[in-house]
């Protein structure tokens, strides 16, 4: 085992955790740790520092994250190389690159510190990323390995048949099983028949854009710029239309001329706005109203509501055969790697389905579709969706607690406490003038990643709110909710 020496020391300004990481990552920058080498065993360092196993855990799992350690199942962690001259033979991470003039959260010291001429010296490679506030990240400890591998080590030695070829929309008892659960949670109605599955959003995306072929859309602005993108590259021209506060405006989508709506009604990101139910029914009307219209719901997130049981979806109120294909993934619930999505289509859509799409293969393993199917079925799903909730609900509420507490009375507003794995922070009263993106920097050279809010915007930014950046507290460990809240007041306060 490796020599480790030195020790953490309570009471620091850090915490323990992050005294581990900045010293193991020194030694890996500095080339004490050589790449390939094994760091020791997570209880094995607790106990030779006298610390937590959720102590070394969350050290590991950072630098794990930022690509120092390499994490091997049922190995342990191993050193990555570093290529040389990353850190210009500094023994610890550079030091922060100058921020924009003028920004009131440079430091006085380094305030006009660019290059003759006014233009900026280039950018520079910031310190390490110590919290990744992206709207992308899961709690990956939240996974139910145990569960989902024993289901998985039963198929591989009982079911030899699922090597070959299942259905061409996915296994039939995976469907019935994810109607069954569609109806009971979201109101949605449909048979096992409407079910599609496939590897991810964007692939059933794809396959729903050329089904549709001929038609434009209609996107909300702010929102994912993945859905313009993917229509777009499969011949669907988008028009934006901006949101308010009851989310895409009907009058607006009328006015546009598009055919088909992409609508979050239960959750519109970022902004979290729940669209009501009178602009759902008027939505509903307009998709009525003229031919080839239809509505495309993502409901990407509705697993977790914190409050109250989240409005039925869409199709619920259209019904099996209404204008409303919907449209969700398991990667919240489960994992980004687990590439499972589903959407249902209305039964006149399924027909053109069936013909244009009749002979393509499902692009998900049937191995994988099986164990997604016996862990629904044996009501290990609810059981694990109920613990994230609670989960994600205590990390929301421990977060928001930090950062009122580190910010103050009246400095900040927090919006989307509701549902969701993501905040909207504003910043207010007597604060500096910044903009959000001398926000945005500030944070990083803190060591914070994380985006403003109008890097959602496709259209008009102007009509962002200001000083607003989104905070994706999935990723999060419980652990680091306090430093976290006050490495971005430092950043933002001074």
């Amino acid at each position: 085992m490796l020599e480790l020496p030195f020790a953490l020391r309570p009471g620091e300004d850090a915490p323990l955790y992050e005294q581990l990481y900045r010293r193991l990552a020194g030694q890996i920058q500095a080339g004490e740790l050589a790449a390939g080498s094994r760091l020791p065993g997570k209880r094995s360092l607790a106990e030779a520092l006298g610390v937590s196993v959720n102590t070394v855990d969350t050290a590991y799992q950072m630098l794990a994250a930022e690509g120092y350690l390499e994490s091997r199942p049922r190995s342990g962690f191993f050193v990555q190389e570093i290529p040389p001259g990353v850190w210009a033979g500094a023994a610890g991470p550079p030091a922060p690159g100058p921020a924009e003039p003028d920004s009131p959260f440079t430091p006085p010291a380094e305030r006009g510190a660019s290059s003759a001429g006014g233009e900026a010296a280039g950018p520079a490679i910031g310190p390490p990323v110590r919290f990744d506030l992206s709207t992308s990240g899961v709690d990956t400890q939240l996974f139910p390995f145990r569960t989902w591998g024993r289901i998985q080590k039963e198929l591989l030695y009982s079911s030899p048949e699922l090597l070959g070829h299942g259905h061409r929309q996915g296994d039939e008892n995976l469907r019935a099983e994810i109607a069954r659960y569609l109806s009971g949670y979201r109101g949605v109605r449909c048979s096992p028949e409407q079910v599609v599955v496939g590897a991810g959003l964007e692939y059933l995306l794809g396959l729903l854009a050329r089904l549709l072929a001929g038609s434009t859309a209609a996107v909300e602005n702010p929102g994912y710029a993945r859905t313009r993108i993917i229509l777009g590259n499969n011949g669907i021209p988008c028009h934006l239309l901006d949101i308010d506060s009851g989310g895409l405006p009907v009058t607006a989508l009328a006015a546009s001329g598009a055919q088909l709506a992409y609508v979050t009604p239960s959750h519109q990101f970022p902004t979290g706005i729940t669209m009501p139910a009178g602009r759902r029914a008027e939505l509903l009307a307009w998709a009525r109203g003229g031919p080839g219209r239809y509505i495309l719901e993502d409901d990407y997130d509705s697993e977790f509501r914190y409050d109250i049981r989240p409005l039925p979806s869409l199709q619920g109120m259209a019904g099996p055969e209404g204008p409303v294909v919907y449209l969700t993934t398991f990667s919240k619930s489960l994992a980004p790697s687990i590439r499972v999505a589903c959407m249902v289509l209305p039964w006149p859509l399924l027909e053109r389905y069936h013909a244009m799409y009749g002979v393509y293969s499902s692009t998900v393993s049937r191995f994988e579709q099986q164990t997604l199917y016996r862990f629904m079925e044996q009501g290990h799903f609810t059981r694990h969706l109920a613990r994230l909730r609670k989960a994600y609900r205590l990390r929301m509420e421990g977060l928001c607690t930090a950062l009122e507490e580190a910010f103050g009375p009246g400095r900040l507003r927090l919006q989307g406490r509701h549902s969701g794995l993501h905040l909207l922070l504003s910043l207010c009263g007597d604060q500096p003038q910044a903009t959000e993106q001398q926000m945005a920097r500030a944070a990083r050279r803190a060591g914070v990643r994380l985006a403003g809010l109008s890097s959602y915007y496709m259209a008009r930014p102007e009509l962002c709110p200001p000083r607003t950046v989104v905070v994706g507290y999935a990723g999060l460990p419980p652990e680091g909710l306090v430093p976290l809240a006050r490495a971005l007041a430092r950043a933002w306060l001074g």
